[in-house]
């Protein structure tokens, strides 16, 4: 077993902005891990995301992916706004974007500098790795965890106690067996504070998450029309939901992130409605160019938009949602008409 990372590994993910690599060793991975997401998925919790149920054998164990590895390295990047994300949901004729969606996509910052590290690593060890930033079918939650990274809170999201909720997780398989960091434990106690704040009760249990009702899914995951019952529940967040990792007490030990293309860009921080329904597709990707909002493409945007308007209480912007009561596109069409009626029984 190699006992450590070289310093230069260290001193290397300190100049990328990382945290130090915590290390899990995948031998200790637990069944319980798959279990509770093959019973997530059991409960349909999964909504519309058909790609966690087509990869869930993948996914229940990192060796099943690939075989060979036999270390999980944690890095974590961070990403504390230096503004307060609820403070938006006081002005309705604004919108609100997740925190980390208000610069660049943090999959393109994090992915070069992760495989730079890796390449230390492997020279290191002699060992093969292979890097992953979210996008594979990997639990990296439970794997920071048993790393000491932080603990996934009754949110079900990572908490830190020197980050509080704001990292970004960037993971390093590797095919040497490397001695382990101490796990954390979970910090929650009897806090209940992330779960009482979800304004669509999508936690039917701590540690439980039902995605079908999560703002953060519904605005950037589901396509097609939201259901008419949860659309008031949005209220102006157009991109994601910060509410249940922004209310976490672990918080105050947070600190601003230093990552410049991480920081909220001053146009992203609090947008009116009016200028964003006024978007067209091209000006859309110009304006999130770069962005992971672009992903979830114009038409999904705008539809966000429109409930947003819809729960403004401003009548002022009823000719900003008339713009789309005409438009081809069913689901827009709809959000235009609801966002309107909404208003006008509003006056």
């Amino acid at each position: 077993m190699t006992t450590a990372l070289s310093k230069r590994v260290l001193s290397r993910c300190r100049d990328l902005g990382f945290t130090a690599p915590h290390i899990a060793s995948l031998d200790e991975f637990g069944d319980e891990h798959g279990e509770r997401l093959k019973e997530f998925v059991r409960k349909n919790f999964q909504g519309t995301m058909d790609w966690i149920d087509e990869t869930l054998d993948r996914r229940s164990h990192p060796q099943a992916m690939w075989p060979d590895a036999k270390t999980a390295i944690i890095l974590g990047m961070n990403y504390g706004p230096d503004l307060d994300p609820l403070e938006n949901l006081l002005y309705p004729e604004k919108g609100s974007i997740s925190v980390y969606a208000r610069n660049r996509d943090y999959h393109d910052i994090i992915k070069g500098r992760l495989k730079e590290v890796a390449g230390l690593i492997a020279r290191d060890t002699g060992e093969a790795v292979k890097v992953f930033v979210d996008t594979a079918p990997l639990m990296e939650k439970p794997l920071a965890m048993q790393s000491g990274l932080g603990w996934q809170g009754k949110h079900t999201n990572l908490v830190s106690r020197d980050y509080g909720s704001w990292l970004f997780l960037g993971t390093i398989l590797c095919a040497a067996d490397l001695t382990p960091t101490p796990a954390e434990i979970d910090h929650c106690g009897t806090c209940r504070d992330c779960l009482d704040i979800c304004p669509t009760n999508a936690f039917p249990a701590p540690y439980q998450l039902d995605a079908r009702k999560c703002i953060s899914y519904l605005t950037i995951e589901h396509a097609g029309p939201i259901d008419e019952g949860l659309r008031p529940k949005i209220g102006n967040r157009i991109y994601g939901c910060d509410d249940c990792l922004a209310v976490c007490p672990w918080n105050k030990f947070a600190k601003m992130g230093q990552e410049a293309k991480l920081r909220a860009r001053e146009d992203l921080n609090a947008p009116e409605l009016s200028d964003l329904a006024e978007l067209r597709p091209e000006t859309f990707k110009n304006l999130f160019s770069g962005s992971p909002i672009k992903r979830i493409g114009w038409s999904r945007f705008i539809r966000n938009v429109l409930y947003a308007i819809g729960n403004s209480g401003s009548v002022n912007l009823i000719p900003s949602a008339a713009r789309y009561l005409d438009n081809e596109d069913p689901v827009l069409s709809d959000a235009a008409g609801w966002a309107i009626k909404r208003l006008e029984n509003h006056v």
